[in-house]
């Protein structure tokens, strides 16, 4: 068979194709070259093929070959055989190939980068094993929040990325000029899901988010991913049940699709097997005292910060859920606790190992004259939120939800120490390129 005539198959298809001649096409991602055998990996998307090229089989072919730069596109044909010492594992013993040479010396080698210098490169730096194994762990994770709502009877409804008003305060926005007005991009979806589940019952959004906060911490993204679900009829308790039941549905799915990739990260699996709901509940009073019994000072009334997040996560071996904050830490909407006015009806759910927090939610506010109070004390502009208001006018109802953000949550099931490799292309306070 003529090279021309070989079929061209993936990476992932060798092991059908064993004994026959094949096309392979994809990138080079190593090259070890000796006088009478030279060894190549051919990386496609699907995986990363051994290739052995021998001077006595093709020896122009072999010749050739010697010009390879790292990354080159190249195609290469080949008979596709068992490998010699890897059960499993084919190879394939080629016989011709093709190939544009590179522009130049591939910036990324084998030797230690910086992070800075790899952030630069992030368009090159996708194409490393580790890279690609976080980015098809993120794949899944995104597929499974998908198929977890989508069974489950929730509507998709997309929120707009263009906003008249802050959903959490008007600190961290990022403002724009649409056209003869001042907008926003969007901090989160979920007042318009508040509109969707009154429509829908069950509502969804997914897409991106953007906080102007001033951080260089681990945990902050300029421009992150958000799943917003809302659910009308349903309380707090309801709210936490949800999201226990989403989470282990979750990583459940990474666990069952993603096994080699955690392995590539060399993840500790085990952590991830006890992620079972029902997740430990403790109140933020409670969460307040084991804090000051662990060294913890929290101010009075105040949120938790990162590091009372991570001390208190480290105490589980799976995630943790804290409800009923101080109202007064907690954004407008959120619902008072009818038994303790000064605490709202809100819950957060922290990863364990110290990931802290990926869910925030709770109970909204549903009772129009209290809405249009807290909208006053927290000085935003009541004009803003009249479309926000009439869905307390017109037929109001109980109703909660959450926030999940992709990334921390790749970060936790990854194990990963910051979250800018979480994402394709990260924007963090000093970083808007590549």
């Amino acid at each position: 068979m003529v090279a021309s005539e070989a079929p061209i198959v993936r990476v992932d298809q060798l092991s059908e194709h064993v004994g026959s001649a094949v096309r392979l096409r994809g990138w080079l991602s190593a090259h070890r070259a000796g006088k009478k055998v030279q060894f190549l990996e051919l990386r496609d998307g699907t995986g990363v093929a051994a290739c052995v090229l021998a001077a006595q089989d093709a020896p122009e072919t072999f010749e050739a070959a010697r010009a390879l730069d790292q990354e080159c596109c190249l195609t290469l044909t080949g008979t596709v055989q068992a490998h010699p010492k890897k059960p499993g594992v084919c190879e394939v013993l080629v016989s011709d190939l093709e190939f544009r040479p590179t522009v130049g010396e591939y910036p990324i080698t084998p030797k230690e980068h910086g992070t800075d210098f790899l952030m630069d490169h992030r368009h090159l730096w996708l194409r490393s094993k580790r890279q690609h194994a976080i980015l098809r762990i993120r794949h899944s994770i995104i597929k499974a929040v998908r198929d977890f709502f989508d069974s489950r009877g929730f509507t998709l409804i997309d929120a707009p990325i263009f906003t008249p008003n802050a959903c959490e305060g008007t600190s961290t926005l990022f403002e724009t000029r649409y056209h003869e007005e001042t907008a926003y991009l969007t901090q989160s979806g979920q007042l318009y899901m508040e509109a969707a589940a009154a429509a829908f019952g069950k509502a969804y959004c997914f897409g991106p988010t953007f906080r102007a906060e001033k951080s260089k911490t681990r945990r902050h993204l300029a421009e992150f991913w958000m799943v917003e679900p809302e659910v009308a009829f349903m309380d707090l308790d309801g709210d936490m049940e949800l999201a226990e039941q989403f989470l282990e549905y979750v990583v459940g799915r990474v666990l069952e699709e993603r096994r080699p990739e955690l392995e590539v990260l060399e993840r500790n699996t085990a952590v991830l097997e006890s992620v079972k709901a029902p997740f430990p509940r403790i109140s933020y009073d409670d969460a307040v005292a084991r804090l000051a019994q662990l060294g913890q000072t929290v101010a009075a009334e105040d949120d938790f910060g990162a590091e009372h997040e991570t001390v208190l996560s480290q105490q589980f071996d799976r995630p943790v859920i804290v409800h009923r904050y101080p109202k007064a830490c907690k954004a407008f909407y959120m619902k008072a606790d009818p038994t303790r006015p000064n605490r709202a009806l809100c819950m957060d759910v922290l990863a364990p190992e110290g990931y802290g927090e990926i869910i925030g939610g709770g109970q909204r506010e549903d009772d129009l004259t209290v809405l249009e109070s807290t909208i006053n004390a927290h000085h935003l502009p009541p004009e803003a939120f009249e479309w926000y208001l009439d869905l307390r006018r017109f037929g109001s109802f109980p109703h909660s939800g959450f926030g999940l953000g992709i990334e921390r949550t790749v970060a936790w099931l990854c194990g990963l120490s910051h979250v800018r490799e979480t994402i394709p292309f990260p924007r963090l306070l000093n970083r808007l390129r590549p």
